[in-house]
C-alpha cells in the first residue's frame, strides 16, 4: 500500500496546478468584494479643487490677524458660496465670503473660519441671506480649514493595485475618480456533486434509511465565502451510469472547478474514483490527515477536481485545509493561513496522523485556552457549529497533555490581542 501523502506536500502540489482566472468588466456596484484584475490609476485630482472643510467664512488670513472675543475684527461679506456652486470672482482684501462645507474656495482666500467663531447665527437656516458684515473672534493660520486639490489623490497616481479586494472604501474612491465600470478577476464557478443512495435534498421527505444532503449546502456556503460561485447539481445514485451522467452534466455548465463529496474511499459503492479515472487523472487520493484521509485530487478534462470525504466534518476540514487556498489562487485572492497559539485546556489524543481537532477558544489573561468541542467524530457536524478553530496536532503525536501549546487555525474572528 502506498504511504499516505503529507498534508503540506499535497497542498504544494495542488497550488502549483492552480492558475488565476482571466478578468471581466463589471459595473461599480457589482464590484463589491471582487478582486481587481489591473491597477487603478486616477485620471483626476481628488478633491478636484480647493474646498472648504467647514461651514463658515472664507477670508484672507491676514485680515483676521489678532482677532479675539475681546477684540473682534469685522469684515464685509462680499459673496455667498453654496456647495455645488462656484465663485465668479476673486475675494478682495478686507472682505469675506460665506461658504458651505465642500464649496470651492474663491481665489485670494487663504483660510476658512468656522461659523461658531463668528457672530453669525446660522440657526436661522442656510437659505437666509448672508449678513452685510461678519465679526471674527479668533485669528487663523494660512490654509486652515481648506482642503487642497489633490490632497487625497493626484492625477496619475495609482490608488489600488491589481489583486486588491474591493470593499466599501475602495468603491467610494473608484466612484470619486469617475469610473463606472471596473476590471476584476472572474469569480470561479464551482460545480458541487453529491452522490449516494442514502441522500435526499432538504426539500424531500426523510424516510427510513435516508439522510439529508447537508454537504452540498455546506460546500455552497464555503465556496461563496471563498469568493467562488457554487452550483449545486442533483444528487446521483450509487450507480456508475448515474454518476457518469452527473459528471457529464457538470462539465456541460463549463465550471472552473469540480468538488464532489463521498464516493472516494474503499467501500463497495465508492464509484467516484472509477469515473474520475475514466474522465481524467487522479494525482493522489489518500492524505495523512484526520479527519479527511480519503481525499482524491486530480483533473477532469483539464479542470481541477477534489473528491472530498463524505462525512460532514471531513468535508469541511479538507475544504479549509486544501481547497480554500486553491480556490483563493484561482480567484486571484491573496491567501495567508491565519494561526494563533493556544494552550490546551484538556488532554488531546490522535492516531498519529496530522489531526485537526475542533476546539472552542477563550481568553485567560495573556493566554488563549483551547478546549475540545466534545465528540470529535467526523460525522458530528455540530462540532463544527461549536468550534472557534481547529487545533493542529502534528504527525506522530498520539497524546498532547492539557497545558501544552498547539497551533490553532481560527474558523471565526478571534483577536489574540487581549486589549
Amino acid at each position: 500500500m502506498n504511504p499516505l501523502l503529507n498534508v503540506d506536500e499535497a497542498l504544494d502540489k495542488i497550488l502549483a496546478d492552480m492558475k488565476p482566472l482571466e478578468g471581466e468588466t463589471v459595473s461599480l456596484p457589482e464590484s463589491y468584494n471582487r478582486v481587481l484584475a489591473q491597477d487603478i490609476v486616477s485620471p483626476i485630482d481628488l478633491p478636484p479643487f480647493d474646498n472648504s472643510a467647514m461651514d463658515g467664512y472664507a477670508i484672507r488670513h491676514e485680515d483676521g490677524a489678532g482677532a479675539s472675543p475681546s477684540h473682534p475684527i469685522s469684515l464685509s461679506v462680499a459673496m455667498d458660496i453654496m456647495a455645488g456652486s462656484a465663485p465668479d470672482r476673486a475675494l478682495e482684501d478686507g472682505s469675506a465670503a460665506r461658504i458651505m462645507t465642500g464649496a470651492p474656495i474663491p481665489q485670494g482666500a487663504t483660510a476658512v473660519i468656522p461659523v461658531e467663531d463668528t457672530d453669525d447665527d446660522w440657526s436661522k437656516g442656510e437659505d437666509s441671506p448672508p449678513p452685510g458684515e461678519v465679526s471674527l473672534f479668533r485669528s487663523l493660520e494660512c490654509g486652515e480649514n481648506i482642503r487642497l486639490a489633490g490632497e487625497n489623490i493626484k492625477a496619475g497616481e495609482t490608488i489600488m493595485k491589481a489583486g486588491a479586494v474591493i470593499g466599501p472604501a475602495e468603491i467610494g474612491m473608484i466612484a470619486g475618480i469617475g469610473l463606472p465600470r471596473v476590471e476584476v478577476i472572474r469569480q470561479p464557478k464551482v460545480a458541487i456533486l453529491s452522490s449516494g443512495d442514502e441522500l435526499v435534498d432538504v426539500y424531500d421527505e426523510l424516510t427510513p434509511g435516508k439522510i439529508r444532503d447537508s454537504n452540498g449546502y455546506t460546500l455552497a456556503g464555503l465556496i461563496r465565502g471563498a469568493g467562488g460561485v457554487p452550483i449545486r447539481l442533483p444528487i446521483a445514485k450509487d450507480r456508475l451510469e448515474s454518476i457518469r451522467a452527473l459528471y457529464r452534466r457538470a462539465l456541460e455548465i463549463n465550471p472552473d472547478m469540480l468538488i464532489s463529496t463521498a464516493g472516494v474511499s474503499v467501500g463497495a459503492a465508492d464509484l467516484v474514483r472509477v469515473v474520475m479515472e475514466e474522465l481524467g487523472e487522479i494525482d493522489f487520493w489518500r492524505i495523512n490527515m484526520r479527519p479527511g484521509k480519503p481525499l482524491a485530487y486530480g483533473t477532469i478534462q483539464g479542470l481541477p477536481f477534489f473528491g472530498l470525504p463524505g462525512n460532514p466534518v471531513s468535508t469541511m476540514v479538507t475544504f479549509e485545509v486544501l481547497v480554500r487556498p486553491a480556490l483563493a489562487k484561482v480567484a486571484g485572492r491573496a491567501f495567508q493561513r491565519r494561526r494563533i497559539v493556544a494552550t490546551l485546556g484538556d488532554d488531546m489524543r490522535s492516531d498519529g496522523r496530522r489531526t485537526y481537532a475542533r476546539v472552542t477558544l477563550k481568553r485567560d489573561g495573556e493566554r488563549v485556552i483551547a478546549r475540545s468541542t466534545g465528540i470529535q467524530s467526523s460525522g458530528a457536524l455540530m462540532s463544527m457549529v461549536l468550534a472557534d478553530g481547529l487545533a493542529v496536532v502534528p504527525e506522530d503525536r498520539t497524546f498532547v497533555p492539557a497545558g501544552a501549546e498547539l497551533e490553532v487555525i481560527p474558523l471565526r474572528r478571534f483577536s489574540q490581542n487581549p486589549h
